[in-house]
């Protein structure tokens, strides 16, 4: 970039030789320096030079060239004049027009330099950006991405990428496996990748797997994605719990225990073993092992993993540990808070709060919490939600534009559905969870709740 900003130095005041000769100085293959070398010639009127020097630029690696200066558009426009057939030129160029938000360029560069080399798979890639997110055409953006995958097999981020597309176009968790499945030496290359891998197993009931995942892999989390994979890691701990908390013949659901229960010696040598396995599960999900990258933020409150240690001390027959758990798992913010937030307190936890206090027998207590849910989700259905321009860093892999009206609705029906079974109203739970899981079915806290509480 110094040796063009130079030579450029050079030109604008008519050195033109100067400028050429002081490009052939810098020791790199980067394409835009053989760009500008060919500009020159053709402003001193050498022709031959100037085709001979834009051949070795459209030959040299387009890894890592991101033009990005006014300059680079004159020179780029003048470099697919003269040569029709370079289509790294045109793809170049359509990444400039793309930048400077002149989208409508960009395209039609993009598409030319997919005529002329349709194996590229970065362009294929660039044209889904803008048939997703420019566009709104679906259809196009997912042909454009698969055959970008296609293409290239070994870039994990076109994998990922192409996942986070499946899931925004509400491609099942299946069908996204699968992909994922089909290319395992890919996925081990990046955390985030990684990441929805174990996530994609958790959501498939896989939790051993997931679990497994985890604890064979040191992460670094990156800015945006704090708080990914101990959420999947608690997540896993506390389903194994979950499945462990039930009977052969009667499945303990949340807020009852198995009739006629009373005492530990009841529950039988099996029972108890179950019981005290899931009690060890649960105290590993309150502490993050080393291998996350990230330790445990001050003030968490584990609603959800102290209910279910005070169910599981319930059917021990030890009622002080259970007392203790439930008085735990009921504090906490009690006011929901909104679909987007940085490490904030989950709102579904209020849902543990509450059933911590049936538990305790403060019904009162417990249906206000669930009726804040219900009255959060009536109260903000229709918001219309836009990203905080102050935010520090955001949750979610923002490379396709979010709908994030329809993530609000979403997470408007999860706490109604979750304020509902709280109540009781088990078949107003579970049409405000399916009508969540229709919107989003890979929403982990609702493919979770919805499996379990209805």
């Amino acid at each position: 970039n110094t040796y063009m900003e130079i030579a450029q130095d050079f030109a604008e005041t008519g050195f033109y030789q100067e400028a050429i000769g002081l490009l052939k100085l810098c020791d790199s293959d980067q394409p835009m320096l053989k760009y500008y070398e060919a500009y020159y010639h053709k402003l001193l009127g050498e022709e031959a030079k100037a085709k001979e020097c834009l051949k070795e630029a459209h030959n040299r690696p387009s890894l890592y060239c991101f033009p990005n200066k006014l300059t680079d558009i004159l020179v780029l426009t003048w470099a697919v004049k003269e040569n029709k057939s370079d289509d790294k030129a045109y793809y170049y160029l359509g990444n400039l027009w793309y930048d400077k938000k002149q989208y409508d360029k960009a395209f039609a560069c993009y598409q030319q330099s997919s005529v002329i080399n349709p194996d590229f798979p970065t362009v294929h890639r660039n044209l889904a950006l803008i048939y997703y997110n420019k566009k709104q055409e679906k259809t196009q953006a997912r042909e454009a991405m698969e055959k970008a995958y296609q293409l290239d097999r070994t870039d994990a981020r076109i994998l990922l990428e192409l996942d986070q597309l499946y899931k925004k176009c509400g491609v099942s968790i299946e069908e996204r496996m699968k992909l994922y499945l089909s290319n395992p030496e890919a996925v081990l290359l990046r955390d985030d990748l990684y990441t929805e891998y174990v996530t994609l197993h958790n959501l498939m009931g896989h939790y051993e797997e997931a679990l497994r995942l985890i604890m064979d892999r040191k992460f670094h989390p990156w800015e945006g994605g704090e708080g990914k994979i101990s959420r999947q890691y608690i997540l896993s701990l506390t389903q194994l719990a979950r499945q462990l908390l039930m009977d052969e013949k009667e499945v303990i659901e949340e807020g009852v225990k198995l009739s006629k229960v009373a005492e530990a010696e009841e529950v039988g040598e099996l029972h108890q073993a179950k019981v005290h396995q899931a009690i060890d599960y649960l105290k590993r999900a309150l502490v993050y092992p080393h291998n996350l990258g990230e330790g445990k933020l001050a003030g968490a409150q584990d609603n959800n993993i102290h209910y279910f240690l005070g169910c599981a001390f319930e059917l021990l027959g030890d009622t002080e540990a259970a007392k203790t758990h439930f008085i735990m798992a009921s504090k906490g913010i009690s006011e929901p808070a909104g679909m987007m937030f940085y490490n904030d307190q989950p709102a579904d936890m209020i849902l543990y709060q509450g059933l911590a206090h049936l538990k305790l027998g403060e019904t009162a207590l417990a249906n206000s919490k669930f009726e804040k849910l219900i009255a959060y989700g009536k109260k903000h259905m229709e918001d219309c939600v836009k990203i905080d321009f102050f935010a520090v860093s955001l949750p979610d892999f923002l490379i396709f534009d979010e709908d994030l009206d329809k993530k609000n609705k979403v997470h408007c029906h999860y706490l109604m559905g979750l304020g509902y079974y709280g109540l009781g109203e088990k078949d107003l739970a579970a049409e405000e969870l399916q009508r969540a899981w229709e919107l989003d079915p890979s929403d982990s806290g609702v493919v979770v709740h919805r499996k379990y509480l209805v």
